[in-house]
């Protein structure tokens, strides 16, 4: 398990989240009657729950109260939750991104492992600057304007640097069809490919080539899978390049979408062939070559 980071917002905000939770429910309250007693409306207590937005200390502190929360320490320490879980991460980009997707880069910024899989395009995680600018062009010029659509690629560069913490995993597979599919034309795709292969000489970072050889991937479609420190509650985003992502604490939601990965992972080219393979597909794009898919059993490539 990752060494716990107590200072990043989104961490605070679910431990806090959960915290809140299970006061209530020892306390043998509904969300509803909680709500009448503070004086709330119902949505209020119900987007505090959820993560969606913080909470004051000055509405934490009679919250504790109704829930009979009185050891000082403990009051305290969830006090200092409430401050520290204020400042979500991307909070400046709120004007261009939705509340959907700012839940989904705090939970990216805070997971200790992240497991993706994706069948269309490159994880944004994973995009190189021209790549990731020809994918906000295609999707989103008809919404932004230009300067909007330039602080979308600067946020999706940012939301990069959580590839170099030292305490997180991250395991992606790729579907072929993603590695073939030129977005941007020839020598974006080119560039792409050999910025994927740095990227997966990673030990931490492990990247994975479900093949066309391996006949049907999941019908699912892409799906990423956060966990996190401490035993906090578990998520599944289901993911839409036109809609916002469909969000899942299901217990039952998470194990299947996780079993999902592990038969994908199972049937996928990974370890110390991924960087050759990416980097004969881009040898490829400069031959103009269309070669066979390969395959997962296959023998590593030559010197």
């Amino acid at each position: 398990m990752a060494t716990p980071r107590p200072g990043n917002p989104a961490i605070q905000r679910l431990q806090l989240r959960s915290e809140l939770r299970k006061a209530r429910s020892a306390a043998a309250l509904t969300q509803r009657e909680v709500a009448a007693r503070m004086e709330w409306s119902p949505s209020k207590l119900l987007r505090i729950e959820a993560g969606e937005v913080g909470i004051s200390v000055h509405d934490l502190r009679p919250l504790l109260s109704l829930y009979a929360i009185s050891d000082s320490a403990v009051v305290e320490r969830l006090l200092d939750l409430a401050r520290g879980s204020r400042k979500m991460p991307f909070t400046e980009y709120r004007d261009i991104y939705g509340q959907h997707f700012l839940n989904f880069l705090a939970m990216e910024s805070a997971a200790f492992v992240t497991r993706a899989f994706q069948p269309l395009v490159v994880p944004g995680l994973l995009q190189t600057a021209e790549y990731a600018s020809e994918m906000i062009r295609t999707y989103s010029a008809n919404r932004f304007s230009a300067p909007q659509l330039q602080r979308l690629l600067e946020g999706r560069l940012q939301r990069q640097e959580v590839l170099d913490r030292d305490d997180g995993e991250t395991y992606f597979i790729l579907d072929e069809a993603v590695l073939r599919r030129q977005v941007g034309g020839p020598s974006v795709m080119r560039r792409q490919l050999r910025r994927l292969a740095e990227l997966a000489a990673h030990p931490r970072r492990q990247i994975m080539i479900f093949p066309f050889s391996s006949g049907t991937a999941s019908a699912l479609g892409p799906f990423t899978l956060f966990e996190f420190e401490n035993d906090l509650q578990r998520f599944v985003y289901l993911e839409n390049l036109r809609t916002p992502a469909d969000i899942s604490t299901a217990e039952a939601d998470f194990v299947k979408h996780l079993e999902v990965f592990w038969e994908l992972e199972e049937r996928s080219i990974k370890g110390e062939r991924v960087p050759a393979v990416l980097l004969q597909m881009a040898e490829d794009i400069d031959n103009g070559r269309d070669v066979p898919s390969p395959s997962p059993a296959s023998s590593p490539p030559e010197d």
